[in-house]
C-alpha cells in the first residue's frame, strides 16, 4: 500500500502530531484561518448600509415551532463566539484597517 507523503517528508506512519508539523512548516491551523475570514466578512457586512437586503434579513424574526433536539448553529452565534475569543467588542469594525489587523491570525514565525 502506497503511503501519502506531505511536502515536509512525513507520512501518517511516522505518527507525528499535527502541532509539530504545523510548527515545522510555519503555518497556522485551518480553523483559525476560517475564523479570520469569517470575522473579515462580518466586518464587511457590518459596514454596509442599513437598507441593504442582508441587513434587513439579519434583523428579521422568524416565528414558528421550535424543533426538538439541539438548537441550530447560527452564523451570528459563531461570530459572537469568535469576537469573544479574540477579545473584540464589534465596535472596532468601523475602522477597516484596524479591523483587518485585529482579526488577523498570523502564521507562526
Amino acid at each position: 500500500m502506497r503511503m501519502l507523503r506531505w511536502s515536509c517528508g512525513v507520512t501518517r506512519l511516522d505518527r507525528i502530531r499535527n502541532e509539530v508539523i504545523r510548527n515545522k512548516l510555519k503555518v497556522t491551523e485551518v480553523s483559525k484561518k476560517i475564523q479570520e475570514r469569517r470575522l473579515q466578512w462580518y466586518g464587511h457586512v457590518e459596514r454596509r448600509d442599513l437598507e441593504e437586503i442582508k441587513k434587513r434579513v439579519e434583523r428579521m424574526v422568524v416565528r414558528g415551532r421550535k424543533g426538538r433536539g439541539r438548537p441550530k448553529k447560527r452564523w451570528k452565534n459563531i461570530i459572537f463566539r469568535d469576537l469573544h475569543e479574540k477579545n473584540l467588542s464589534g465596535i472596532e469594525v468601523h475602522n477597516r484597517a484596524a479591523w483587518k489587523r485585529l482579526t488577523k491570525n498570523a502564521d507562526p514565525i
